[in-house]
């Protein structure tokens, strides 16, 4: 698996694209935070509990206002891996699913109670940051996928029958590779979704959500990097739940106002096929992000997962400036993740200046390990 010639970056383009980074990653980050203290809940539940609107700003959960969940912090390894990847590109050690899965393997220990404590371990810095050693629900099909170092593959995946939601949200990353072709994305994406998920329609969800932020962080609108998922999928054995699930959220936009029986609708099977079709309808359907994060919480479908993916789209589609401050000010991680968005955009844009063959930095080269066991 290799990458297209990347684009030539000028001074605006290189601000422009940390602007869709930093956008696409906090607008997950938010979603999540939104979703997760309601996450699992009725309609009504949520209205007892938050009053007629629902919820309608960031509230507690796992003891503080603003908490991510395993969601977040998947996504956040995803973006380690990468640009771990592309520093491992120099060896000619170029296989991205290997070093993707090497980064889902250090968030797995962060998880357990045994084996080693990568604080410890000198494995770049992201491991070492204490907030994402929390324990925030991650799914049971999550910790057995990840729980030896045998890599699922689509030949061989784990748990084939897998079809949840919680495969899709850390596929976003892999849509800011803008100098990839959109194939070469999807595909990425799909493959590193079996790692975990082996059902075709939840690694072919991860790979139409990845696709569609890719054309999102390369101008185009919502609507037409939903179109070029669904070619992308055409061509995919076991797409069609998926390719049907995306027409239902074009559709849906054009059937009136939106509101929680329209996202319930398309949402509600608590799939990975459903949420994504549950956040693009959000996504169309939004006035602006705050709005589209409400109505992606606001509904008896899975909400954390909806408002991260729909988050995740309305960063790549405005940029860092358009999500709400006041909710970015209290969003658990944040310094964490401006930081690590902020690395990516570089090594998308100045990689070969940061280390190519013409020289390296050892400070890069610490903050993202080459070697084989990094």
């Amino acid at each position: 698996m290799g990458a297209t010639a990347g684009p030539v970056w000028g001074r605006a383009e290189q601000q422009d694209f940390r602007s869709r980074v930093r956008g696409t990653l906090l607008g997950a980050a938010v979603g999540d935070a939104l979703g997760a203290p309601v996450d699992g809940l009725g309609l009504e539940e949520i209205r007892q509990g938050h009053g007629p609107e629902g919820v309608v700003d960031l509230m507690s959960a796992y003891g503080r206002r603003g908490a991510v969940t395993h969601l977040t912090q998947l996504t956040l390894f995803t973006v380690d891996g990468l640009i771990r990847a592309h520093v491992r590109r120099d060896t000619g050690a170029w296989h991205p699913p290997t070093d993707l899965h090497r980064a889902y393997l250090r968030w797995a220990a962060t998880q357990r109670d045994w084996g080693p404590d990568l604080r410890r371990k000198d494995d770049g810095w992201l491991a070492r940051e204490e907030w994402l050693y929390a324990r925030r629900d991650p799914t049971r099909t999550l910790l057995l996928g990840l729980g030896d170092d045998v890599m699922g593959t689509l030949e061989s995946p784990k748990s084939p029958g897998a079809a949840g939601p919680e495969v899709v949200p850390r596929s976003v990353p892999f849509g800011l590779l803008v100098g990839w072709e959109p194939q070469l994305v999807a595909q990425l994406a799909v493959e590193c979704a079996a790692q975990t998920h082996g059902h075709p329609a939840a690694y072919l969800a991860a790979g139409a959500y990845a696709v569609t932020v890719h054309a999102l962080a390369r101008g185009e609108s919502l609507d037409g990097a939903a179109q070029r998922a669904l070619a992308l999928l055409a061509a995919r054995p076991g797409h069609e739940p998926v390719s049907e699930a995306l027409r239902r959220a074009l559709e849906a936009v054009r059937q009136g106002p939106p509101g929680p029986a329209r996202v319930e609708e398309l949402a509600g099977a608590g799939t990975a096929a459903a949420v994504l079709s549950g956040a693009v309808y959000c996504a169309l359907a939004a006035e602006d992000v705050r709005h589209g994060l409400r109505l992606a919480v606001n509904h008896g479908a899975p909400s954390g997962p909806t408002a991260a993916l729909a988050g995740g789209l309305l960063g790549a589609l405005h940029g860092e400036t358009a999500l709400p401050p006041a909710w970015l000010a209290e969003l658990e991680g944040r310094p964490t993740i401006l930081e690590l968005a902020d690395d990516f955009a570089m090594e998308m844009t100045q990689g070969p200046a940061l280390h190519g063959p013409s020289g390296a930095s050892p400070g890069w080269l610490t903050r993202y390990p080459r070697d084989g066991q990094g």
